[in-house]
């Protein structure tokens, strides 16, 4: 029998008073879902079991290495148990990708379904060692992972919560009720915290990694206009990369990367299956500002999300570009 904790819900007015850190605090700490507040407990229940697996797996890498009486070296322990058993259970191999990077580093890449985060996370762990690794994930993966923020924290990833487009639409909040506008503020606003991690992220050399579709699809683009440059796409590396570059002194490359799914995949994790992890064309930094950047006062990127995403799909089968 599967017994289903109760979460805590903000009041109207509590959460009105709230900045994002706040909310974001009670989540982790003192057992509350924005979800349920929202409205939208179907999605949090929907990622329940998965959470509970992923707990279960985060518990069990530390509670079976050591030494405990130091932690930098349990921790280490523990990221190398991880990727010696993930390995086995969601194989993936990455040729070729940067093992080392004076810069910070984006990495986006296309999502095609929940097993290619488990072969990211082995590949970071295993080549890219210490460096923080951080990862936007959907609200509801957030709160289902909470319980075991700090000790994923110590594997090196660190978490920031969004509220994606898909989610958006399937929370269905009616516009003007108190829900619709708490809810819209908190994605802004934790979109704006993920902005600012991400700064801190690449200017110490560390690793983002983002899905640019903001949703699991199995193509790169969303349709064939979107790949003939016909149709907008989601601008998310064009403004994470004004947002970076905002600062003169920032030194960060992006990376496009492709996944290359098993043969008969499904949308779920895909065990014992092996994924491929291919880097694309990195583009530096100075490539960026030069092509991208040609102006004083740059608000938006044209052309650059459309180029991102061609690098993907470059490395890939042409019955996964659109």
């Amino acid at each position: 029998m599967i017994i289903m904790i109760k979460k805590k819900t903000f009041t109207k007015s509590q959460l009105e008073k709230l900045t994002a850190e706040n909310v974001i605090d009670k989540i982790q700490h003192d057992g509350y879902s924005l979800l349920t507040t929202l409205g939208a407990e179907d999605l949090r229940k929907e990622m329940v079991n998965v959470g509970r697996a992923c707990n279960t797996a985060v518990n069990y890498f530390f509670r079976t290495t050591g030494p405990k009486n130091d932690i930098e070296k349990h921790n280490q322990a523990a990221r190398k148990k991880l990727v010696r058993i993930l390995s086995k259970i969601t194989p993936g191999s990455y040729k070729d990708m940067p093992k080392d990077s004076k810069n910070g580093l984006v990495i986006g890449f296309n999502h095609p379904s929940l097993g290619e985060i488990a072969r990211i996370l082995v590949m970071k762990i295993d080549i890219m060692g210490d460096k923080p690794m951080y990862f936007p994930v959907n609200l509801p993966w957030y709160e289902a992972l909470m319980p075991n923020y700090e000790k994923i924290k110590r594997l090196g990833i660190i978490l920031t919560p969004t509220i994606t487009p898909s989610t958006w639409r399937k929370m269905d909040l009616k516009p003007g009720s108190w829900r619709y506008e708490q809810g819209k503020r908190l994605k802004q606003e934790f979109r704006d915290i993920y902005t600012d991690l991400s700064h801190e992220a690449v200017k110490n050399g560390g690793v983002i990694f983002v899905a640019p579709s903001a949703t699991r699809q199995e193509t790169v683009f969303e349709s064939e206009k979107a790949f003939r440059g016909e149709e907008d796409i989601i601008p998310t590396m064009s403004l994470l990369a004004v947002k970076l570059y905002a600062d003169p002194k920032m030194k960060c490359d992006f990376l496009p990367m492709a996944v290359l799914p098993p043969a008969n995949f499904g949308r779920g994790l895909n065990f014992r299956k092996k994924y491929k992890l291919i880097p694309g064309e990195v583009m530096t930094a100075d490539y960026i500002r030069k092509k991208y950047f040609k102006k004083k006062d740059v608000k938006h990127l044209d052309g650059f999300d459309l180029e991102f995403h061609r690098r993907i799909a470059d490395k890939l089968p042409k019955r996964f570009w659109y």
